[in-house]
């Protein structure tokens, strides 16, 4: 298993998908890399209904919410692309044995092995 190449490919294209849910919701940080930040609602209503602008701040939540799961996935998929750069992909981080195929296939972006993975 020491060609990651699948692995790589299915690491692009979750990476691809995330980044484009992410964009529906949030925007790139411009100072800092790889941080996104929930796109804030237009509170600025002519006439404030204030049912509107409480189910503005109700879904400005929810992207919030959905936001830092989309960003920690990302962030998870990102590591994993640049350890399999950095030739350490499919190490486990803790013992350092060679994860299962089975639990990569499950989740590309996995850094550790079964035994470890509550760590």
């Amino acid at each position: 298993m020491e060609n990651f190449i699948e692995f790589k490919n299915l690491l692009l294209a979750e990476k691809t998908r995330l980044e484009g849910e992410l964009s529906g919701i949030a925007h790139k940080n411009p100072d800092i890399k790889g941080d996104w930040e929930p796109s804030a609602p237009d509170l600025n209503i002519v006439v404030a209904d204030p049912d509107e602008v409480a189910d503005s701040i109700e879904k400005f939540e929810n992207q919030a919410a959905i936001e830092v799961e989309l960003e920690a996935e990302l962030m998870n998929v990102t590591a994993a692309l640049t350890r399999i750069e950095a030739g350490t992909y499919g190490t486990c981080t803790i013992c350092k044995a060679p994860i299962e195929e089975a639990r990569l296939r499950a989740n590309p972006s996995a850094r550790t092995c079964i035994a470890h993975r509550e760590e």
